[in-house]
């Protein structure tokens, strides 16, 4: 145990200084170390190391770890996906590959699953109820693949049981204005059924919205035109092609919010209060189930729905593997996805997992020889039940909560890490941009084309940027995967990486066989990604951002960045200027706080410049690294969204007002303009307007020198 006699000694003298490293909760038993260069307070990247776990990622062993991830259905609980939690276990604690400590931790969640004896039906009927036409019950069986055991049939998780029956009406996408829009024409829509297609709110939402207008049942159904580019035979389909076929149905959870439906704001344990399934919030409020395009085509007149879902409690876990760091133990670099799919789940989630096994088997490899071992603890994740609404993540944010609050570095989610084999595409918080570029930029792209991943990628998604020119878009991050929790509800910077689409070659709202039966080793082996090397550049890339924030002495993450933000949300903020003012509203405070944060973040930048041309004194390194890593939190409001389960980031909740400005702003001037003189509405703009000064000024604050009170 050489490495933790040195740390002792590091931390020692460091202590001395008030540097305050404590012993985090991933801590390795004792004789699960392996020896390690010594260590010292001024570890940097190595970039001998970086440069060895770049070139010995390999292509043909992720090829190999999706074929053996995919090759049987693995829904969440299911006996299989208990085959994959010991599979991660057994890599992890590899003696020649693994870490230094792997675990699982289980919770107890409600999920939502099909009857087994009385399968969901959805049938067209005549006028006494005698069945002329029946919707298929499950995929055509085209591969083999489709027909098994253990591939659940098409279902909408957490949709209630019920068997309405009424007239079929199309409503498009099943969003608000849709069924004003059909009111507004004369349609009748009490007591109907509703066929809607996916894409454009999300899935529980149109039950949300159809039930306000009296629909007592929907259908949902994925178009070709919204996911194949209009391509519907089945001779331009799979496996011709990678376009869904006609019997092909989208799968899913429509609860609203994300976690455990019982326990919010709690870790499902066993001893946790859970709320009763009948008054917990969020489920659909009407049965609902997804059918295919081919079907969707036939359906007239009267139709009759049959939804037998039930809920059950189910034991779920996570994996978590450790790395534990030889100078800040206490500081937590996560890399997560999760585990469970709705059928094979070749693409999702395993693309991601199946880089995650081999990023960790080199990173656990150079650990046991014995010549690296990271600044910060790693620590990779392998989340239980996101299928149905990011459980695994959630829970586990919620039951280290205040652990994760005040060591949590980042996030780095991988979750489907290739959906095509065209570019890199990167969502994320601001402060992650320059760590993500740096690492782009040194890993060449696939292909013959002898550029960067960084100079591919800004031919396909770019945009103009006021302090760097040219550079590419990165995205926002919404509630799609398990960052979720990490940012909206933890505040911890986060990240999802992945290949994606040239879009001007497909305008597929996702790859098209998403969540069906036909996401399978020889779609992505033959369609998205033959050689892997999509996958493998992720794995570099992914790989590149975890060392850089694990090792590098400063944390990479540049505050200024979120400047260029806050700035162009102040613009939209300034064309409702006229229209506050004739409210006694004001956006001065506004302008004065987004200049007080841009001019701290100049400021702490230079500071940083100045302790990196020194020597670097350690108290001051962990002081700036905390400023760093804590300015996230800064945002988080927790009475910002009362409406809204888990979401506190008052930059990054959801917008549903028209102006691009901060969310909580546009949407409650949106609904005040909706509603009229009403005071009550204008006070909450004003009250918004205060949540997001009151953030931006402690964010100012909290990049101020430490000693400035």
């Amino acid at each position: 145990m050489q490495w933790v006699k040195v740390l002792g000694g590091v931390v020692g003298a460091a202590a001395l200084l008030g540097l305050g490293i404590i012993v985090g909760h991933f801590a390795i038993p004792k004789g699960a170390d392996s020896p390690a260069p010594s260590a010292s307070a001024s570890q940097d990247l190595d970039r001998e190391i970086l440069k060895t776990v770049i070139e010995q990622l390999d292509a043909n062993r992720i090829r190999e770890n999706l074929r053996e991830l995919s090759k049987e259905p693995h829904l969440a609980t299911s006996p299989r996906d208990e085959v994959l939690v010991q599979l991660l276990l057994q890599r992890w604690q590899d003696p020649q590959s693994g870490l230094d400590s792997a675990r699982t931790t289980e919770y107890e969640v409600l999920l939502s699953f099909p009857s087994e004896e009385q399968p969901n039906r959805v049938d067209v009927v005549n006028s006494t109820g005698a069945i002329l036409f029946s919707c298929r019950h499950s995929e055509e069986n085209l591969t083999g693949e489709q027909g098994g055991p253990n591939v659940v049939p098409p279902y909408a998780a957490y949709a209630p049981p019920g068997t309405p029956q009424g007239p079929l009406v199309y409503a498009n996408q099943g969003s608000e204005e849709d069924f004003k829009e059909l009111q507004n024409k004369g349609v009748k829509l009490q007591d109907s059924i509703v066929l809607t297609r996916y894409g454009g709110v999300g899935r529980g939402a149109k039950a949300v919205n159809a039930a306000k207008y009296g629909v007592i049942g929907v259908l949902v159904y994925t178009d070709p035109k919204d996911i194949n580019d209009g391509k519907s035979l089945p001779n331009e389909t799979f496996p011709h092609s990678w376009c869904l076929p006609p019997s092909g149905v989208e799968r899913g959870s429509y609860f609203e919010y994300f976690g455990d439906p019982l326990t919010p704001y709690l870790p499902a344990m066993p001893s946790s209060f859970r709320l009763n399934s009948d008054n917990a919030s969020g489920f659909p409020p009407i049965p609902i189930q997804p059918i295919g395009f081919k079907d969707a085509q036939v359906l007239l007149c009267q139709v009759n729905v049959s939804v037998h879902n039930r809920l059950e409690l189910r034991n779920s876990s996570n994996v978590l593997g450790i790395i534990r760091g030889a100078v800040e133990p206490d500081r937590y670099v996560l890399y997560g996805n999760h585990r469970d799919s709705w059928v094979h789940g070749a693409v999702d989630p395993s693309t991601g997992t199946a880089v995650l096994l081999e990023l960790s088997r080199v990173l656990g490899t150079l650990l046991k020889k014995g010549t690296w071992r990271p600044r910060r603890s790693i620590v990779f994740a392998s989340w239980g039940a996101e299928e149905f609404g990011l459980i695994g993540s959630t829970e586990f944010t919620e039951e280290f909560f205040s652990k994760l609050q005040e060591r949590a570095v980042a996030y780095i989610n991988v979750d489907i890490s290739v959906f095509a084999n065209a570019t890199l595409r990167v969502q994320g918080t601001p402060p992650i941009q320059s760590v993500v570029f740096s690492a782009a930029k040194q890993i060449s792209a696939p292909g013959s084309s002898g550029l960067s991943i960084y100079d591919n990628w800004i031919r396909y998604y770019n945009r103009s940027s006021s302090v760097y020119g040219l550079v590419p878009s990165v995205g926002t991050l919404g509630a799609g995967s398990d960052y979720a929790p990490f940012i909206h509800f933890l505040g911890i910077s986060s990240m999802d990486i992945a290949y994606t689409y040239d879009r001007s070659k497909t305008s597929a709202r996702i790859y098209p066989t998403y969540h069906t039966a036909f996401d399978t080793f020889d779609y992505v082996n033959k369609f998205l990604d033959p050689g892997f090397t999509s996958h493998q550049a992720v794995a570099r890339t992914a790989g590149s951002v975890l060392l850089r924030l694990s090792d590098s002495l400063f944390l990479p993450l540049n505050v200024s960045d979120y400047s260029e933000t806050l700035r162009s949300f102040l613009q939209a903020a300034e064309n409702l200027r006229v229209p506050l003012a004739q409210h006694n509203i004001s956006l001065g405070p506004l302008v004065t706080a987004v200049e007080k944060f841009e001019g701290a973040a100049t400021s702490f930048n230079q500071r940083i410049a100045t302790l990196q041309e020194g020597t670097s004194d350690p108290l001051q390194v962990r002081m700036i690294n905390d400023q760093l890593m804590l300015l996230e939190r800064t945002f988080l409001n927790s009475q910002a969204f009362p409406e809204e389960r888990y979401y506190s980031h008052v930059l990054w909740a959801p917008r549903t007002g028209s102006v691009a400005t901060f969310p909580g702003l546009s949407n409650a001037y949106s609904q005040a303009e909706n509603a009229g003189h009403k005071p009550a509405a204008w006070a909450e703009v004003q009250r918004q307007l205060s949540i997001v000064v009151a953030a931006l000024e402690g964010a100012a604050a909290t990049l101020r020198p430490v000693a400035d009170l």
